[in-house]
């Protein structure tokens, strides 16, 4: 029978028929740091903090409320002029949207050590100026993860929300990290530092994962039947 998520040993298998260091490595981080593909793709060497044991990622996925700072009515992205006052805006949108909220991630200190046996051993590439740890683009980042699901013997997952089966991808690895968290803590505490880790803007969204865990659901029926 289909899964829903990976569990923390088949990731561990997964990462195991990596054929080289990056790939273990893009495995490795996708996993420990529960990132987004894109997430993961854009760390650079000054991202990594070895002395705190923390990874800087760029959250990308944010949504921009902008305003003119003048009247402050709503702006779109692509504003030039204030649709309130007039006022020319393009310099204000730009700068906003060239911002990105940023999270300090920590990570294992066996990752730390995979982290700098990559870079000791040439791994990093510069690109642009940054020195970065991968030169690969999302669709060779998903065909790694697929090529060594196949080589981990790992089938396929069931999508819990409309029953579908899917492929292992970048993603589900996040969702791995996400369900083992919320099945090692599901109080509110524990739920809010995962929201934050994972950078979800809604709480929301990080609730999803302890529906996909299925505890709650299975020890709220057993509980019925108890005497």
């Amino acid at each position: 029978m289909a899964k829903t998520y990976l569990e923390p040993e088949e990731v561990g298998k997964l990462e195991g028929a990596a054929d080289n260091l990056r790939d273990k490595l893009l495995i490795r981080l996708l996993f420990r740091l529960g990132c987004r593909i894109s997430e993961v793709l854009g760390i650079g060497e000054e991202n990594i903090d070895f002395r705190l044991g923390t990874v800087t990622i760029q959250h990308l996925k944010v949504r921009l409320k902008l305003s003119c700072p003048q009247c402050h009515s709503r702006l779109a992205k692509t504003a030039k002029f204030c649709p309130g006052c007039g006022d020319k805006v393009e310099k204000v949108v730009t700068e906003a949207s060239e911002h990105r909220r940023q999270r300090a991630l920590p990570i294992d200190k066996d990752t730390l050590s995979m982290l700098r046996n990559y870079i000791d051993r040439g791994g990093l590439v510069e690109i642009d100026g940054r020195r970065l740890l991968f030169d690969i683009k999302r669709r060779r980042a998903a065909d790694i993860v697929s090529q060594c699901a196949a080589r981990a013997g790992l089938g396929y997952l069931v999508n819990p929300e409309t029953g579908e089966l899917r492929g292992i991808s970048p993603h589900r690895l996040r969702d791995a990290f996400a369900v083992m968290a919320v099945k090692k803590d599901d109080s509110g505490d524990g739920l809010r530092l995962l929201q934050e880790h994972l950078g979800h803007q809604n709480i929301t969204t990080t609730m999803r994962y302890r529906k996909v865990s299925g505890e709650e659901q299975k020890e709220w029926y057993e509980r019925m039947w108890q005497n």
